[in-house]
């Protein structure tokens, strides 16, 4: 017999400054209109996908200073304090301390935001965050949907979907890699080659 469990409700209606004191939580929480919600716990696709990518952002972003790819990284911006699966910023954008070194706190938006959807979790959810970053800065978007292999694009006020031989957008500065949505889910494959 299963039994059916209620997703956890929001804790409500704090401040912005009273939640970025709390400790952290293993997920990350974010703070949207004044609520702590709690991400899902990334499970293996999720995970996977979240690694490769960001290796090669980085590998491709990194050597010439173009973009630098973070996972899990919180920015907080907008009165909303998100953690984006993989955070994406411009070189020139990645903020800087005194000494060069990057700051802890990001207060600003991502130029590109990866959203990975976990199997429990709304997409709906995801877009409107995806969507309030465009709205504060952010260039691009992608939101990942696993189950169905497709992809979800955004840009500005455009949006498209994604599927099979589809070429996904990426930053200006990486426009010379190409990655089509079956590239994108090969990142799944542990086959012996």
């Amino acid at each position: 017999m299963a039994i059916a469990t209620q997703p956890k409700p929001p804790q409500s209606l704090i401040s912005l400054e009273d939640f970025l004191v709390l400790p952290e939580t293993k997920p990350a929480s974010e703070f949207i209109n004044g609520d702590i919600l709690q991400k899902p716990m990334p499970q293996g696709k999720h995970s996977t996908l979240q690694g490769k990518l960001v290796a090669t952002i980085n590998q491709l972003g990194e050597p010439e200073q173009i973009v630098f790819a973070f996972p899990e990284l919180r920015c907080t911006f907008g009165g909303r304090s998100i953690v984006p699966d993989i955070a994406v910023f411009e070189w020139e954008h990645i903020p800087l301390d005194a000494n060069g070194e990057i700051m802890n706190r990001m207060e600003i938006s991502p130029d590109w935001i990866i959203e990975i959807l976990s199997p429990d979790q709304s997409p709906i959810d995801v877009i409107d965050k995806i969507s309030f970053a465009l709205k504060h800065g952010t260039k691009l978007g992608w939101l990942i949907a696993p189950q169905e292999r497709t992809v979800l694009s955004f840009q500005g006020d455009r949006f498209n979907s994604h599927r099979g031989k589809d070429l996904l957008p990426v930053l200006e500065g990486l426009k010379d890699w190409q990655i089509s949505v079956d590239d994108l889910f090969k990142l799944l494959s542990f086959v012996k080659r």
